[in-house]
């Protein structure tokens, strides 16, 4: 699509006069101008102008144009129907310019065969130009078809133009609900379609079975661990030859040696550990820590042991003392009789889908938030990554705890109710009596929602904050069911949810 554009100059700042040159000039001739300490903005608008309040309606006024200029990580919004709420904008790119605006007057005397008489002047320095420069929205208009194939305007019956009376909005009116928007995008993207991916594991009989079955599909990365079923009837008793020789080619520094001799100490008083609780004990780089945990521990893959490093030998199915290693996987509870909801949660989600720009802002590459993203060079843990007490606050809304670093007497009587009466390990309970998982979430919540209430003002009461239509009540990475794989990738931010923890290795 291509339209003609016109520029807009306005001006932010004021200062000065340009000098004005009225002189006869010749063809080809030269002359000197001074110039203007006025500031100006322009905007290349995509259209003919005829009237400028029309115009200066569509980009929102001198006052919006205003706003966004003093902001310069907005964009310029411009709606062809200002008057529409439901109007799509197109959105204009800001950037930094260098440009004299001229004003250039030639005069001639009709019939009459001299030279004509120019006149120039600089009206201003423009710094700062607005291009619209992506493609426009799909545009939806409140309209409703008639049995008789015409269309009816809903504007007057959905839009409250003044303070009306009750028969207003006991009206019939069709059912119209426009979406937000269309797309997040208002530039060409090439999107590269992919083959039908296969599944491991058996899923070709599922796809000749025309089953829905969603598996992992992504390739192994060469970290060299070993991955074990609860279901395994054995369990390895040394590395592979690989992630021996992988982690003594990359272990030449001292620090990298002191690491493996701390880590060795861990697994000999411990003989399982959470990644998060390795890493709040030993001092070594998360990129160092995938080629170490393969060299001393292999991976629970599923089990009351899952997302889990056990030493190498060790099989916790066969030992009742391994019941205090076993992993509980919490997650905080929303709503009001827990004494907050859910957009009034004391913790924040360590990743959200709702963590994008939206189209009227510009995406600044680098920029980290508190909430996601974190330096690359932090390698250390806090203690409450791991731990939980009395009066503590969970760093992030899900956690993976063992239940020997749940630090609460009530909690260390409900595990110890069959110590010495262990005669079965159950792949969902372990070595614990059943609904042990339960009982230990109930008193957590509730403890966490003591901590909650005494640290809220006595004269706020929580209340719940409008949701917008189409968001979802959690985040996506909180609700998933866990979703285990050979591989991880280092997250961005804490590493406290079981998906992480197995996608945080590889």
């Amino acid at each position: 699509m291509t339209v003609n554009s016109t520029t807009l100059v306005t001006e932010p700042v004021s200062e000065g006069n340009g000098k004005l040159l009225d002189a006869p000039l010749a063809s080809g001739s030269t002359a000197t101008l001074s110039l203007t300490d006025k500031k100006l903005v322009c905007v290349e608008y995509p259209g003919f102008v005829i009237s400028v309040d029309n115009m200066l309606d569509s980009v929102g006024g001198e006052q919006a144009l205003t706003k966004t200029y003093a902001d310069s990580s907005k964009r310029l919004e411009l709606r062809f129907r200002p008057k529409d709420p439901y109007c799509h904008p197109v959105c204009g790119n800001r950037y930094s310019s260098n440009n004299l605006l001229l004003r250039v007057c030639r005069r001639k005397r009709k019939g009459s065969s001299g030279e004509a008489h120019i006149t120039m002047e600089i009206l201003g320095l423009i710094g700062t130009t607005y291009k619209f420069q992506g493609m426009a929205d799909f545009q939806y208009l409140a309209m409703h078809n008639e049995p008789d194939g015409s269309k009816v305007s809903l504007y007057d019956k959905v839009i409250l133009r003044k303070p009306e009376k009750k028969e207003f909005f006991d009206l019939s009116v069709p059912l119209f609900l426009p979406p937000p928007l269309f797309s997040r995008l208002d530039g060409p993207v090439d999107y590269f379609y992919r083959p039908d991916s296969m599944h491991r594991e058996g899923n070709m009989q599922s796809l000749l079975l025309n089953e829905n079955l969603i598996g992992p599909n992504r390739a192994r990365r060469p970290h060299n661990a070993i991955f074990v079923n609860f279901d395994e009837k054995s369990i390895p008793t040394e590395p592979l030859e690989a992630a021996k020789i992988n982690w003594k080619k990359n272990s030449i520094h001292h620090s990298d040696i002191k690491a493996e001799e701390e880590m060795r100490k861990l697994f000999e008083r411990r003989p399982i550990w959470s990644r998060n609780a390795v890493k709040a004990n030993v001092d070594i780089h998360p990129e160092k820590l995938k080629l170490l945990l393969p060299y001393l521990a292999y991976y629970m893959l599923t089990g009351p042991w899952r997302s889990l490093w056990v030493r190498f030998g060790y099989d916790p199915r066969t030992n009742p003392e391994a019941k205090i290693y076993q992993v509980l996987d919490f997650r905080i509870r929303c709503g009001m009789k827990h004494g907050y909801g859910v957009n009034d949660m004391p913790v924040k989600a360590k990743r959200s889908a709702y963590h994008y720009c939206l189209p009227t802002t510009v995406n600044k590459a680098g920029e980290r938030t508190e909430e996601g993203f974190l330096p690359d060079d932090i390698t250390c843990v806090h203690i409450s990554a791991y731990v939980f007490r009395e009066g503590m606050l969970p760093p992030y809304r899900q956690m993976l705890y063992q239940l020997c670093d749940l630090d609460v007497e009530q909690i260390k009587g409900i595990i110890q109710r069959n110590d010495g009466k262990e005669e079965v390990c159950d792949e969902r309970d372990g070595w614990c009596l059943p609904q042990t998982a339960d009982d230990l979430r109930d008193i957590i919540s509730s403890m966490i929602t003591q901590v909650v209430r005494a640290k809220r003002p006595a004269s706020s009461s929580p209340k719940l904050k409008p949701v917008r239509a189409g968001r979802k009540m959690e985040e996506s990475d909180e609700d998933d069911e866990e979703e285990y794989d050979d591989e991880y990738k280092p997250s961005e931010g804490s590493e406290n949810e079981m998906e992480t923890e197995m996608l945080d290795y590889m």
